[in-house]
């Protein structure tokens, strides 16, 4: 037998309050999803409720006060094997089969609304459009206005947002449309975000997850401002997790270690989607459907849990003759080319660094030492890139084997075909293998 329980509040004038707890029949109004309510027993505050759902199965809801006298809330407690399914309108996505990047972010972010009372996702479009690209779609229709709601067109206003909500007890999601749109606020994050706990001496915190969508290799939807590939900001503050999946199986669990490290230790996290690989399906060759992955039941999750600063690594062929070190779009393109390499003898171990901070130092050392030549394909730029980072660490260990570095020009991303004169391809990272392994 599980508990799931879900709460919101409200603020409004205490005659209103009292009129929503008095009549049962004015809760659906206030509550999305609920269609009839009724009073089972209490006076006031602390009275219960008849709720029935949109799809008609009844929950008990009760009416609670908080510390505000204007503010109410509802905590419905839904028992039964059967809660996360309903939640999924019969649909778990473990039953549904293999999920895309986007599909498998939006089946994470529902069980995060189900495992997170106090979580909310928010930003421009998320919640009546369901996101530029559907990240977000359905979550407003299951989980109500109260917790996924649309925001003014301001970055500043949507990430202040996430800091007060974080203080006032919530677990913030904040979206973030585009990662070009990230910069005329980045100091939301690195000025008051990543700093409250430094200065409260962890008296306070602000835990908070940031969701940006980012990077570049859109088609037909070009332009720096969809398709800006620059980290430089973020990878230099103090504390701040930033996440960046590529693949839909590793989307969901570390999306959920992303939750569960804000909700515990009040972090502050960036999760930086590639859009270019939202809704990819095949690897190799069209139809293989090899981008594609299931998204585990519940009782799998600790199986799977994906600690933060920790990489993966893929194996083709011997794995014995090169080490190429990645992440995000340069994941797929780097198991492309790892492909094309095989073919010519070449046994190749691709590592997906997943984190970009902290970084998962061990990992690299690790699997560059089993080689002694690695090929860093950074998709950002050459200067302030991620890929100085990952050479830094290799030195710093005293690494002494090859090393090369594939990586994006210092240039805005142009539009149409101008954009693969600066971004990273499949084809400079053949020849790039190839130089380091001829030396």
């Amino acid at each position: 037998m599980i508990l799931v329980e879900r709460s919101a509040h409200v603020a409004a004038p205490v005659e209103v309050v009292w009129d929503v707890v008095q009549r049962a029949e004015q809760l659906p109004a206030w509550l999305a999803g609920v269609r009839a309510a009724e009073v089972l027993s209490g006076e006031g505050f602390g009275r219960r409720q008849l709720v029935q759902a949109g799809r008609g199965s009844a929950h008990e809801a009760e009416v609670i006060a908080y510390q505000e006298p204007t503010l109410i809330g509802w905590r419905e407690r839904a028992k039964g094997a059967g809660a996360r399914a309903e939640a999924f309108g019969g649909k778990p996505p473990e039953l549904v089969g293999p999920l895309t990047l986007a599909q498998s972010i939006n089946a994470a972010l529902a069980d995060g609304l189900l495992d997170h009372p106090q979580m909310a996702v928010f930003g421009e479009d998320v919640a009546a459009k369901g996101g530029v690209y559907g990240v977000t779609k359905g979550l407003r229709d299951r989980f109500g206005p109260a917790r996924v709601f649309d925001t003014l067109l301001d970055e500043t206003s949507v990430l202040g947002l996430g800091l007060g909500a974080g203080l006032a007890g919530m677990l913030p999601v904040p979206e973030i449309q585009y990662l070009a749109y990230l910069h005329n606020a980045e100091d939301q994050l690195r000025g008051e975000a990543a700093t409250m706990q430094f200065f409260s001496q962890g008296a306070f915190r602000n835990p908070m997850v940031v969701r940006v969508a980012g990077l570049a290799y859109q088609e037909g939807f070009g332009g720096h401002f969809h398709n800006d590939n620059s980290v430089a900001v973020l990878r230099d503050v103090p504390g701040l997790v930033v996440a960046v999946p590529a693949r839909p199986d590793d989307a969901a669990p570390m999306l959920r270690t992303c939750l569960a490290s804000a909700a515990v230790d009040g972090s502050v996290c960036v999760f930086l989607e590639p859009i270019a690989l939202y809704h990819t399906r095949d690897l190799y060759a069209e139809g293989d459907g090899e981008w594609l992955a299931g998204y585990p039941e519940p009782g799998a999750w600790v199986a799977g849990h994906v600690p933060i600063g920790r990489a993966r690594v893929y194996r083709v062929g011997s794995a014995d003759d090169l080490t190429i070190i990645t992440f995000g779009n340069g994941v797929r393109m780097s198991l492309r080319a790892a492909a094309v390499l095989a073919e010519e003898g070449v046994g190749t171990r691709v590592v997906d660094l997943r984190w970009l901070a902290p970084l998962p130092v061990a990992d690299i050392i690790r699997e560059a030492s089993a080689t002694g030549r690695v090929l860093v394909v950074d998709e950002t730029r050459r200067s302030g890139g991620v890929g100085e980072g990952v050479i830094a660490a290799l030195v710093d260990a005293g690494y002494v084997g090859a090393a090369r570095r594939v990586a994006g020009v210092d240039s805005f991303v142009p539009l149409g075909p101008a954009a693969r004169q600066v971004l990273v391809s499949e084809e400079a990272i053949t020849d790039g293998a190839r130089t380091l392994l001829a030396r």
